[in-house]
């Protein structure tokens, strides 16, 4: 996978559509500037290679910031190249936005690419969703606090559920409850006093259930920004809860690689993606 994940890296990010997740304003919007309107950014798969699964992907940044190239651009890209449908957001964060803004983006994009399926030509069950860093623990937020969505909303985007079909989370914040805590996502989230209940319940490895959608884990061992026993904590409750998990965490490579496409080794987790992605039909 390095030729394509350097290739990739190496290529101007082309232009997209981007869709405003509320037209009207979003709730609790600050503002009327870009920040403060969460987008989906699309990025169709080419039709000869299509197939009906999309994924939409969660940049991390610590909840300070968005690194959406490497962990939106690059990788929405590398999606399409599997003919996967890919939708980037961009949601709210810190200083302007704290909780719950985030996980009402990403309820909310969830919502939005299921309720537009036949748009995209996707099927509705197969959603997944794929969070970098902090964007690992909005992913693993909304992979463990969803809803059937709200069959008497006025609007038709409120009537689909918000659970996501299946997880990718790469490096993620995961625990707010251990010592392996990314202290500044917790306070960028949560700020400096939060609630003692609301921060154990947004410590995602203590909310999966059978309920929680079957996911795919990398990190790696030397990761000194969010060590990989997030990784660690998530999947061992996924197997607990009998949920459908793999892992991999590789010896070497810091923090915030991406696809790591100038690392021949590292590089090789985009495969064992792909697999989990054949054997588990989404390729099909």
């Amino acid at each position: 996978m390095l030729p394509l994940a350097a290739a990739l890296a190496q290529q101007p990010p082309p232009a997209h559509k981007v869709e405003l997740l509320w037209p009207g304003g979003a709730p609790g919007a600050n503002g009327t500037d870009d920040s403060d309107k969460p987008s989906l950014t699309v990025y169709p798969a080419p039709d000869k290679s299509a197939v009906q699964t999309a994924v939409i992907v969660f940049p991390g940044g610590g909840y300070g910031f968005l690194a959406k190239d490497h962990e939106g651009d690059q990788i929405a890209r590398w999606l399409n190249s599997l003919g996967i449908q890919a939708f980037v957001l961009q949601y709210r964060i810190a200083p302007r936005y704290h909780y719950p803004a985030p996980i009402l983006d990403a309820q909310r994009a969830i919502r939005f690419v299921r309720a537009h399926a036949a748009e995209y030509r996707v099927s509705p069950g197969r959603i997944g969703i794929w969070g970098f860093s902090a964007g690992g623990h909005l992913a693993s937020t909304a992979g463990t606090h969803f809803d059937g969505g709200d069959a008497h909303a006025a609007d038709p985007i409120e009537r689909a559920g918000s659970r996501p079909d299946f997880m990718i989370l790469a490096y993620p914040v995961i625990s707010f409850t251990t010592p392996y805590t990314h202290t500044g996502s917790l306070r960028n989230l949560l700020g400096d006093h939060p609630d003692p209940k609301l921060v154990a319940s947004l410590s995602n490895e203590t909310q999966v259930t059978a309920q929680t959608p079957p996911t795919f884990l990398f990190h790696t061992n030397e990761d000194d920004g969010v060590p990989s026993e997030n990784s660690v904590l998530f999947y061992l409750a996924l197997r607990k809860a009998g949920v459908p998990a793999e892992m991999h965490i590789y010896e070497r490579g810091p923090h915030g690689v991406g696809l790591a496409p100038t690392d021949a080794v590292l590089a090789t987790w985009a495969a064992r993606l792909k697999d989990w992605l054949e054997i588990r039909g989404l390729l099909q």
